[in-house]
């Protein structure tokens, strides 16, 4: 390991976290540095995200690592046709990453492995004084979510949640408006996982496990064992955003209800038939489940999780302050004084009006990275970081308060949906905290 690289990304971020008013550093004449990346886990995911650091002129792929056979073999191909060769493969067993984070020219790691690995690997990743880019969500339990920011204040090495939606290019505008006070002061926010998975979660056909394919192998089992929104992320990152939440604003507590689980049964039994041995399954998963968060602002933020039933796809994004309200699902805004009055204005025209400087920047770059182009920002903000040995512009507190939804709204359920406590996972340094995410046109 490079003692002196680590001792200064440990340095640098504990003066960060010392001084609680963390913006992200613009280090000039540092364009032509590269980042030494490695990736753990080259599922699809894994392997778009491997695609995107190739497409960059300033990422020097240094190790990959996953088990399947397949991944790993489509992985070098990509790195060969990029004009890589021998690169180190870690691929031996589930533990081969400790290897990986051994090798001792590694800056930063994008860790896209199932989800129960996601917390185990990022703390190790920062005990190695390598930044940890994890995808969502970032821990399934309380006790992950500490150790998270436990390993963070430890260690001083950062931690970024890979949560692709604040990029969204639409996110980030109504994100604007909400800095510029368009919508006045936030009241209501709304937003969630609204996404039929049922061909995602069976596959092929209604099979999953081990002799199944893609994200079948383990989500399923969730689904089986677990009754709690357990993928609040995509929802809750751009709002909490919005709503400084670990920056001057926090969560309190929640509220979780689930409905009955009946989405994938039904699933089964259609597709597969009533005699289907995964025909007598019982899942656990509520087919919608939904939680209230109140904030230390007085803003309430509701979260549905909804993944078991036919729908279109939809995070249900709506933003409601004293000046207007806006809603994704209708594509549509109402601004106060400036809208027809009491009638639903198409949002396109404040969208262009308002969009982010990193958009106006970087769109050209970000057309066909994948999801709309927002995979393009979150991949670079990570490698910028990682380059410009500064704190990542989503941290450690924020990969804890966000997924700690996962067990809480658990245990919310379980408890007759009686409210739980959120943890302050900055241990009080929220109330000094200003925002730093996207603040500028850099990353």
């Amino acid at each position: 390991m490079e003692t002196n690289r680590r001792n200064f990304i440990k340095s640098s971020a504990t003066l960060a976290i010392g001084a609680t008013l963390f913006a992200p550093n613009i280090v000039k004449g540092q364009d032509d540095r590269k980042a030494r990346m490695a990736f753990i886990g080259l599922g699809g995911r894994g392997r778009w995200h491997l695609k995107l650091c190739l497409d960059r002129s300033d990422v020097d792929v240094k190790a990959i690592c996953d088990i399947d056979p397949e991944a790993i073999q489509e992985s070098n191909k990509m790195l060969s046709d990029a004009g890589y060769k021998n690169i180190p493969v870690y691929q031996e067993d589930e533990h081969a990453y400790l290897k990986l984070l051994e090798q001792g020219d590694i800056d930063g790691v994008i860790i896209a492995t199932p989800w129960i690995w996601h917390t185990r690997m990022a703390c190790a990743a920062m005990r190695a004084g390598i930044y940890a880019g994890v995808e969502v969500s970032a821990a399934n339990t309380l006790e992950e979510c500490w150790d998270l920011v436990n390993t963070y204040e430890e260690t001083g090495v950062p931690c970024m949640i890979l949560e692709n939606v604040n990029y969204r290019r639409d996110v980030m505008a109504i994100m604007n408006m909400v800095r510029q006070n368009i919508f006045g002061e936030l009241v209501h926010l709304e937003c969630g996982y609204q996404h039929d998975l049922r061909n995602i979660k069976f596959q092929p056909g209604v099979e999953f496990g081990p002799n199944s394919k893609g994200e079948a192998r383990w989500r399923t089992y969730h689904s089986i064992h677990r009754n709690g929104d357990v993928y609040p992320t995509h929802g809750l990152g751009p709002v909490a955003a919005m709503t400084n939440i670990n920056y001057g604003n926090r969560m309190l507590y929640l509220t979780s209800t689930a409905t009955k689980s009946k989405g994938l049964h039904d699933y089964i039994v259609k597709n597969g038939g009533e005699d289907h041995p995964n025909a007598d399954i019982e899942f656990k998963l509520g087919d919608v489940v939904t939680t209230v968060i109140k904030t230390a602002n007085d803003e309430t933020i509701t979260i549905q999780h909804d993944t078991n039933l036919p729908r279109p796809y939809s995070l249900g994004f709506r933003v409601q302050g004293t000046n207007g309200i806006w809603m994704d699902v209708n594509k549509s805004i109402y601004i106060e004084g400036q809208s027809p009055a009491h009638q639903w204005e198409d949002a396109a025209s404040w969208l262009e009006k308002y969009d982010h400087p990193l958009w106006k920047k970087y769109a050209h770059l970000a057309e066909g990275s994948g999801h709309g182009g927002m995979d393009f920002f979150v991949v670079h903000a990570f490698v910028e970081s990682v380059k410009r040995k500064v704190n990542t512009p989503l941290d450690a507190y924020d990969a804890a308060a966000w997924s700690s939804i996962t067990p809480l709204s658990e245990d919310s359920i379980a408890r007759g949906s009686q409210p739980v406590e959120i943890p302050d996972f900055t241990r009080g340094l929220w109330m000094k905290r200003t925002p730093k995410f996207a603040l500028n046109d850099e990353y």
